[in-house]
């Protein structure tokens, strides 16, 4: 078996069809297998399942289980060489996973490989992300990738060639079963959101390596199938906390975690301060400001301070 695709939906029964379509549409020179593995979905996936897609494996949860550990248990039963993870919310293009494959198949340190995702229009999205640091929290994302766009990749360059990167958006990436079996699967600790950062930061430090192939297009519908309310970018913060600490830890992670505080605190009075220069009628601010004020009441309670002590 070449490729195992692993999917995990959760009640994204309509998305999760026409990103299971665009499997069998796209790749047809290599062997593969679908394993669904769903999280306790409401909304009929299962039935369209197995209905529809009789020959996809299907692991039903009774639980929502996360990202992190529901694809580990599609790691657990793959057969393919590589496991390709693909988001319920994304569909590929013809020759897509093939690039993945032949650029993987040539570069025997390549433990993980993805493409350049986009969004419904064909504009490109943000495909890879650098590891947290002291740097990234307290500058400008934007500034970094400008000033230095050999360390920090982005969808602002029109890359021609494969780029060595820290990690991938795991919306898709394919993943060498060797190194998963050498180093670890993900740590089901990460409910979601940096779980594809920490498994690649563990299969660096061993020396696997993690790149992108530009010509590998994937449509993303970003964030359809995990949403965008408050308690998702509190998900966030969550991750990253957990990412620093794990690898980090002492006074590093309590300066990051001074850091965070700080950028927080400066986007709630910028945003209140837009609200006053608009008298109120911005309500994109309004709704930012709340969300902010929302994350910060988080990062100073109880139970963050529960995620920090996590190891």
């Amino acid at each position: 078996m070449d490729i195992s695709f692993i999917i995990v939906n959760w009640n994204t029964r309509d998305l999760l069809r026409d990103c299971l379509d665009s499997i069998d549409q796209t790749v047809d020179a290599l062997s593969y297998e679908i394993i669904v593995v769903d999280n306790a979905s409401t909304d009929g996936s299962l039935d369209m399942l197995s209905q529809k897609y009789p020959r996809v494996k299907t692991i039903a949860n009774s639980e929502n289980r996360g990202f992190g550990a529901a694809n580990n248990q599609g790691f657990a039963v793959m057969q393919g060489k590589y496991a390709l993870l693909i988001n319920t919310d994304a569909v590929l293009t013809k020759g897509a996973v093939q690039k993945l494959w032949d650029f993987a198949e040539a570069n025997p340190r390549a433990a993980i490989v993805c493409g350049q995702l986009l969004n419904a229009d064909g504009s490109k999205q943000n495909s890879v992300a650098a590891f947290p640091t002291l740097l990234t929290l307290a500058s400008n994302t934007s500034l970094l990738e400008y000033f230095f766009p050999g360390k920090y990749p982005s969808k602002r360059y029109d890359h021609q060639r494969p780029l060595e990167v820290d990690s991938a958006i795991g919306a898709c990436m394919m993943i060498r079963k060797k190194a998963l079996d050498e180093v670890s699967f993900f740590d089901e600790r990460y409910f979601f959101f940096f779980e594809e950062t920490d498994l690649a930061f563990a299969m660096k430090r061993v020396g696997w390596k993690v790149y992108q192939v530009p010509d590998a297009l994937i449509y993303h519908l970003q964030g359809q199938s995990i949403g965008h309310n408050t308690q998702s970018r509190i998900e966030f913060y969550r991750s990253r906390y957990q990412f620093l600490r794990k690898w980090h830890g002492g006074a590093y992670y309590r300066a990051a975690s001074a850091v965070i505080f700080l950028r927080l605190l400066s986007n709630i009075l910028l945003a209140a301060a837009g609200l006053v220069f608009t008298l109120g009628m911005a309500k994109g601010l309004r709704r930012k400001l709340d969300v902010y004020i929302q994350i910060l009441r988080w990062a100073m309670s109880d139970e963050r301070r529960a995620t920090s002590n996590e190891q």
